[in-house]
């Protein structure tokens, strides 16, 4: 029996602890803000959405956070997940660089996202809580917390941005068998989204706006809790059970990453691989170059504005400092819906504020190409967000190969694409094409950012 398959079945090696960044930060990140107030919020203000559990770990410093012995006992059905060597890509690239992905996609959803949506599932359930709502983009979101509903017997209503539920029913059935709710956002149901739908009844949605409807519903039942799948500060320490596998997995190959790359839309997949190594550095450890790739179309990171922002359309959520292109952007109907989202998670933000990280963009055409490459030589068909970091690491084993540097690169490769062949189908009928939003909506859009005094 080799090493590998030794570690991966060896439960022993699924992280009893998940790392918070906020422990080795220098400097911390701006308070959340109530909106009415312009006070940072405290817990009360957070409790008609959250369980209590789960507001303490949004405001933790501790390093370490326990992870419980029933949410450990989940992740044993996929965890720890593997780390691949892309020998293939390599010599396809033809570069003298090695590349490691840590491949997410083995989940019972088929992405990283049930890394988070299990305990968040858990500690709503421990608090009593029947009943969650939530939004999703592309719907890798929504059948991880429809799986873990299933797990724990929480009733899961699923706000979808409109044009991915039109474009991806293969995602709702995949909730729907779990036992979740789908609807299409903006929806009739809730004020936010009769308000968008008065406006524009074929409006195409935007996870701002999934967002509005979930957290209005969960404002006004008792019965019910919100859950978010990216952006949060707990949501992005759940998922650095990615991050930790991938030192333990890469010490047994005697390497260490000089390159990290990750796609980035709320910033879930991204702090999940690059947070614990960036820790790492700040305590001293060495140096890693990390890279956050996001969408040209919905460009957060590299045309957003660093400042106080609402994080849904209706304007219900407390204000984060993060980046934003501003909470009525709406981003056009590109395939890699998960990265449709107007702001950045405020860690990502203020990481790439500190310079502990650098952001790129790359437009959709571009991505698939490169995950066509990376399926070819793999085998692995990445979905559409994960196409962004594939296109990323190649790009730097490119410049390796340019500069005759050998270095080591690690991605995450967030989840497969099996649910998202249409847009495949559209890439090889050359259907599918660079999407661009519309300058001057940007521009109202940050026009009509929060005023916050300094």
């Amino acid at each position: 029996m080799t090493d590998t398959i030794k570690y991966l079945l060896d439960e022993s090696r699924i992280p009893k602890v998940w790392y918070n960044i906020m422990a080795d930060l220098p400097k911390p990140p701006a308070p959340v803000l109530h909106p009415g107030t312009m006070q940072p919020v405290g817990p009360d203000d957070l409790a008609p959405l959250f369980p209590m559990s789960l507001i303490l770990q949004e405001v933790s410093t501790e390093r370490e956070i326990e992870i419980p012995g029933p949410v450990r006992d989940i992740y044993r059905q996929w965890r720890p997940s593997p780390l691949f060597r892309a020998r293939r890509l390599e010599k396809a690239l033809q570069t003298p660089a090695k590349i490691y992905y840590k491949y997410e996609g083995v989940s019972p959803a088929g992405s990283h996202k049930p890394n988070t949506a299990v305990p968040q599932a858990f500690y709503n359930k421990e608090a009593g809580i029947t009943k969650i709502t939530t939004e999703t983009g592309a719907g890798q979101w929504g059948s991880a917390l429809a799986f873990a509903g299933a797990v724990f017997g929480i009733e899961i209503k699923v706000y979808m941005v409109r044009v991915s539920y039109n474009q991806k029913p293969y995602r709702r059935a995949l909730m729907e068998t779990y036992g979740a709710k789908c609807v299409a956002s903006p929806s009739s149901e809730t004020n936010s989204g009769r308000a968008i739908l008065a406006k524009n009844k074929d409006h195409p949605g935007s996870l701002g706006i999934a967002i509005s409807e979930a957290v209005e519903v969960a404002a006004t039942h008792d019965d019910t809790k919100y859950a978010l799948g990216s952006v949060l500060n707990h949501v992005l320490m759940h998922q650095t059970i990615v991050g930790q596998e991938a030192m333990a997995q890469l010490e047994m190959a005697g390497d260490y990453p000089d390159i990290i790359v990750g796609c980035t839309g709320g910033g879930s997949n991204f702090a999940g691989i690059a947070f614990p190594f960036i820790g790492a550095q700040l305590r001293g450890g060495r140096k890693v170059r990390v890279v956050a790739i996001e969408p040209a179309a919905c460009p957060s990171l590299t045309r957003g504005k660093f400042a106080y922002d609402f994080g849904d359309t209706a304007h219900l959520t407390p204000l984060v400092k993060m980046h934003t292109l501003g909470s009525t952007f709406t981003p056009p109907g590109f395939h890699a819906g998960g990265l449709r989202y107007h702001g950045m998670g405020p860690l990502v933000s203020h990481a790439l504020d500190l310079g502990l990280i650098e952001a790129k963009a790359y437009n959709q055409v571009e991505c698939f190409s490169a995950g066509v490459q990376f399926a070819r030589a793999e085998g692995i068909v990445p979905a559409p967000e994960a196409n962004h970091a594939v296109k990323g690491a190649i790009d730097e084993a490119l410049r390796c190969k340019t500069e005759g540097k050998s270095k080591v690169i690690l991605f995450n490769l967030c989840g497969h694409g099996h649910f998202d062949m249409q847009a495949y189908i559209d890439y090889f009928a050359g259907k599918l094409t660079d999407e661009h939003y519309d300058e001057s909506e940007l521009a109202m859009a940050l026009a009509g950012l929060p005023s916050v005094p300094a």
